[in-house]
């Protein structure tokens, strides 16, 4: 395996802008890998806390975010459990965290690359209660090897699918499943959050969660470890919502738009708990807007809440026309305008440019767009 140094020097002609051809006379034997390594840590970003992790491109795209990795290991050990496998470790993440929390984890992959991968980060971090497998993770053997009270598996998801289901799922948690039935009763899986519900078998929580005001996970826990039916929790702040039976509905839908919006968090809406959302917030908010981008609600209560992805106050509603915002903006001293309506890329960027000719300043307008208005907003 290529050590610290050669990815070092990966990093500093990728910086410096060298060609391929150049890196790889320096580099030398196994040259790929270093690059793959390099270019791994350097789009890593703020995903995590070191920024000398060992992985691949596809093992960051799996690996989960560590502020995500911490929360869902912290949910663990309060539920009592004290050992884990992960049937599908990858470059090692979350059975990290989770073995940071526990008393024993097992990591085990098929791929060699990344349990040595996993092993090493697993150093980096100072975590040495993992055993780490290289094999089948559903065969019977590799099975027979483990001694857990809970397994864990974050699937592969293929990279386009007509719908997502668990059959796709690679290893399939189906098979997961049956492979480690007799073992345990306590399984959680990651899954795609946009598969639905009714495709798992089993009951169970599914916890959506929110990182940074996006979606990020979708976690299923089975009948042992669920606290709820369904829930959403918004992190990094640690805010979650629980489904509740029996409960008052509340929401009311309206096309009139009020003194403020209210965007609602994506898990929110995933998980159907907009109604439970409702009744913890204070004022009378109404629903305005729900499509596949984002949920909207409108109200006259100035609502500033830890359970809202942002508040905003209405500043005025007009036809949808560049024109037509642009007088606005000009008129209320706008200097930059952040489009919030579902367009194509290269239509987003032409329009935007419209919207802000001739604009001046440093605030900063959000434009929404419902039934052929653009309701302009500035963030509280």
């Amino acid at each position: 395996m290529i050590g610290e140094d050669r990815i070092a020097l990966a990093i500093e002609m990728l910086r410096k802008g060298l060609d391929q051809g150049k890196i790889k006379a320096r580099l030398g034997k196994d040259w790929e890998e270093a690059l793959e390594v390099a270019r791994a840590r350097m789009k890593a970003g703020d995903k995590f806390s070191r920024d000398d992790l060992w992985m691949d491109m596809e093992g960051l795209r799996y690996a989960t975010h560590e502020i995500v990795a911490r929360y869902r290991a912290e949910r663990l050990k309060k539920s009592g459990v004290r050992s884990l496998a992960d049937v599908s470790c990858g470059v090692g993440i979350q059975l990290i965290f989770y073995a940071m929390n526990l008393e024993r984890a097992y990591g085990i992959d098929i791929d060699l690359r990344r349990i040595e991968y996993a092993r090493r980060n697993a150093e980096k971090y100072g975590v040495g209660n993992i055993e780490f497998i290289v094999a089948d993770s559903l065969n019977p053997g590799t099975v027979e090897r483990v001694d857990a009270e809970a397994v864990f598996s974050d699937p592969a998801r293929p990279p386009k699918a007509p719908e997502r289901n668990l059959e796709g799922l690679l290893p399939s948690p189906l098979k997961v499943y049956e492979a480690y039935r007799d073992k345990t009763e306590l399984f959680i899986f990651d899954l795609p959050p946009q598969m639905r519900r009714e495709k798992v078998p089993w009951e169970g929580e599914f916890e959506y969660i929110d990182l940074n005001g996006a979606l990020n996970r979708l976690t299923f826990y089975s009948e042992g470890l669920a606290r709820a039916e369904r829930s959403a929790v918004l992190l990094p702040a640690g805010v979650r919502i629980k489904s509740r039976t029996g409960l008052e509905d509340v929401v009311k839908w309206t096309e009139e738009v009020g003194a403020y919006i209210y965007e609602i968090p994506p898990a929110v809406a995933h998980a159907d708990l907009i109604n439970e959302l409702f009744h913890l917030l204070p004022g009378n908010p109404r629903m305005l807007l729900r499509d596949k981008r984002r949920v909207i609600a409108t109200g006259d209560d100035e609502i500033k809440s830890e359970y809202l992805k942002r508040t905003y106050t209405v500043i005025d509603v007009v036809p949808f026309h560049p024109v037509r915002i642009n007088d606005v903006l000009k008129k209320e001293g706008f200097g930059r305008a952040t489009l919030r309506i579902s367009i194509p890329d290269r239509e987003y960027w032409h329009l935007r440019k419209r919207i802000e000719t001739g604009l001046r300043g440093d605030r900063r307008a959000f434009i929404f767009g419902f039934k052929e208005r653009a309701i302009i907003a500035e963030s509280l």
